[in-house]
């Protein structure tokens, strides 16, 4: 999907990198620091007393904005930076370039509390002093007030400090694993899990499968049917023994097993980027073969058939990390039969691209940056001294019946808020469930010219893409949630601005069924073509239920929630009402929410004075719910003119005042 059908909303814009700021004044190191640290402390966010474990780690910061959300004002916004290194942390040379802190807008104003060293010369001067720092504390106070009910980013709880019991490794009739389950909890590592083949509509259809077959042609030969694979190990073998391979050999292997496409793909971008990247970092011939090798391991590696997540049932598939980077090889190498076209006749019209073709043509700056991060994540996961050994769970959850249904009879209290105006969620740093705004379609355009939130976070963390293998498009009521994916890249940037920014080093500790503690969770908004729409209970409840799908507990320990503003680029969301709803979606949820406006400080206070006066006022998420009715009844018949929904919210909810 392009960028014009995309939600392309900035605020997200480096979702994995912390802030970076400077250890002191005189100090030209740099470390990371956790997302709370760089906000405005005041007795509503308190200065954490212990620095995040992100802090050791190396970190990317850049928040550039996309051209439909401007920052609300020029003095916040942050520049742009590439990763950068602390003393103590080495990245290589392309991961470094300058960084700046945060605006003076990020921090306590200095007026207010004005220094020792620069003492009045007069009483005149101190008089008009004290009444300035009078009227600062005043306002700063009022200003405290209205946020007191929020709270700092560390009293939300952690991925870490869930603690949840999983137990054995086990398989279900709704959690298909691919590994053996028995060797696996004997402490054998993530073995392959024997099966047969499913050649069925149900499943993933594999390359290597034996009921794949394709015609072959030749000028003194009849046409003869074989079996693909036979095909495609020829081609593969013969690349995975050559010590360097061009494009020329890998296009010409995947013409040989998809010959019908030989005139309608090309080639351009892979081309154009092996020429242009610098020889220092120019490994990719030797890679080609590597990555041929690691295809060809199909068969040893998932000797099962994969499931697909069907729209409208629930379920999971648990796999290795050596089992998706042999899918995601595979899908390098364009092997995936019945998945080269999106027609609407077509048997997988309704999931998301796999094979790689539509990224390895039409070059731009963008395919540049994208494919060095790719290439990047080939070169860990084919190194037997990197590889990943871990696990990666992809769960499709449905909401359904009473559920989707009863929320003006919803009686919990607003929940635990905090509000940052920073676009950057870094999820080592929060630890909490981040939300990726994604298409209905997963991964959006990512393997296309897609560059905005939902690429960017599947390009830094690659692992993502294989989700496109087998997950159906998003139903109103469905969200898929991604336990254990490995992040490999640091970037800058956003859509045209964006760059790869060098390798990362994920150093997540692991639950007990070895999948590293970060929680992603996909759920797409309604792109709204006429901004009035939305105001339209329908489309409320259709956003209420899809932010209830994803923040719904499955059990009673799990993270709190890292979001932003939902739909709000592209899809002509409105800020207000998209806070609203996912404030409703985690009261109902019991979870707390971290929201990030970037740079939006006008949606920042009105959300932390609209969520005092919730609390304030004890009001349900039923009485929210019957206040948008009337709100949205009372947009209906502005006749265009907009009413901001804080100010309907508080206008309801303040108590009147005497007029006596």
């Amino acid at each position: 999907m392009d960028d014009s059908r995309r939600n392309d909303s900035s605020q997200m814009a480096e979702l994995l990198q912390p802030e970076i700021l400077h250890k002191g004044k005189d100090s030209t190191s740099l470390v990371a620091c956790s997302p709370s640290s760089s906000e405005p402390h005041s007795s509503s966010e308190p200065h954490s007393s212990s620095a995040s474990s992100s802090s050791k780690r190396p970190s990317s910061s850049s928040e550039h904005h996309s051209s439909s959300e401007p920052p609300s004002s020029s003095s916040e916004h942050h520049s742009s930076s590439k990763a950068t290194s602390s003393s103590s942390e080495h990245h290589s040379s392309s991961a470094s370039s300058s960084s700046k802190p945060h605006s003076s807008s990020e921090t306590p104003s200095s007026s207010a509390h004005p220094s020792s060293s620069s003492a009045p010369s007069g009483n005149g001067e101190r008089d008009v002093r004290s009444r300035r720092v009078e009227g600062d504390e005043a306002g700063r106070t009022k200003r405290e007030d209205a946020a007191s009910s929020c709270c700092p980013l560390n009293d939300l709880k952690r991925l870490p400090q869930c603690d949840k019991r999983l137990g054995p490794l086990k398989f279900s009739h709704a959690h298909t694993v691919l590994i053996d389950v028995a060797a696996f909890n004997y402490g054998k590592g993530p073995l392959p899990q024997r099966g047969r083949d499913m050649w069925h509509s149900n499943f993933v259809k594999s390359p290597c499968s034996p009921s794949s077959f394709m015609i072959k042609t030749g000028l003194m030969k009849s046409p003869t049917q074989t079996m693909r694979w036979d095909v495609i190990y020829k081609q593969l073998s013969a690349l995975a023994k050559k010590t360097a391979a061009s494009v020329n050999d890998v296009k010409d292997a995947i013409f040989k097993y998809n010959p019908k496409y030989k005139s309608q793909w090309s080639f351009d971008a892979l081309s154009s980027f092996v020429e242009v990247i610098p020889k220092e970092e120019n490994n990719f011939p030797k890679l080609f073969p590597k990555i041929a090798a690691l295809a060809l391991k199909l068969p040893e590696l998932v000797q099962k058939g994969i499931p697909l997540l069907r729209t409208g049932h629930p379920a999971s598939i648990t796999l290795s990390q050596a089992q998706i980077s042999c899918l995601l090889a595979n899908a390098f190498f364009c092997t995936f039969p019945h998945r080269n076209t999106t027609h609407h006749s077509a048997e997988y019209h309704n999931y998301p691209s796999i094979n790689f073709t539509s990224l390895f043509g039409q070059w731009s700056q963008r395919k540049k940056e994208k494919l060095r991060a790719i290439m990047y994540y080939f070169k860990v996961v084919t190194d037997e001294n990197t590889k990943p050994k871990g696990l990666v769970t992809f769960e499709r959850r449905c909401l359904q019946g009473q559920a989707a249904s009863d929320w003006r009879n919803c009686d919990e209290k607003p929940p635990k808020l905090h509000v940052a105006t920073r676009g950057t969620i870094e999820t080592e740093g929060t630890g909490l469930l981040q939300v990726d705004f994604a298409c209905s379609s997963i991964g959006g355009g990512v393997l296309g010219s897609g560059l905005v939130q939902e690429e960017i976070l599947f390009l830094m963390n690659p692992e993502l893409i294989v989700s496109r293998l087998f997950t159906e498009k998003l139903a109103d009521n469905e969200c898929l949630i991604v336990t254990g994916c490995q992040q490999f890249s640091l970037y800058s940037g956003y859509g045209e601005t964006f760059e790869w920014a060098g390798p990362y080093e994920d150093r997540l500790d692991r639950d007990e069924w070895a999948r590293l503690k970060r929680q992603i969770l996909a759920i797409d908004a309604v792109n709204y073509k006429h901004r009035r729409e939305q105001y339209e209970m329908r489309r409320v409840m259709r956003e209420l239920n899809k932010a209830y799908c994803g923040f719904r507990q499955d059990g009673y320990n799990e993270p709190d929630i890292a979001t932003g503003k939902w739909g709000c680029g592209a899809f002509n969301g409105d800020p207000q009402l998209k806070a609203v709803i996912q404030l409703m979606a985690a009261a109902r949820a019991k979870r707390g929410l971290a929201f990030f406006t970037f740079n939006d400080e006008k949606l920042k206070q009105g959300l932390q004075q609209t969520h005092h006066l919730m609390v304030t006022q004890g009001t349900t998420v039923g009485k929210l719910f019957g206040l948008l009715e009337n709100y949205c009844a009372v947009q209906q018949a502005s006749g265009g003119s907009h009413v901001e929904l804080f100010e309907f919210i508080g206008n309801e909810l303040r108590p009147s005042r005497s007029q006596l």
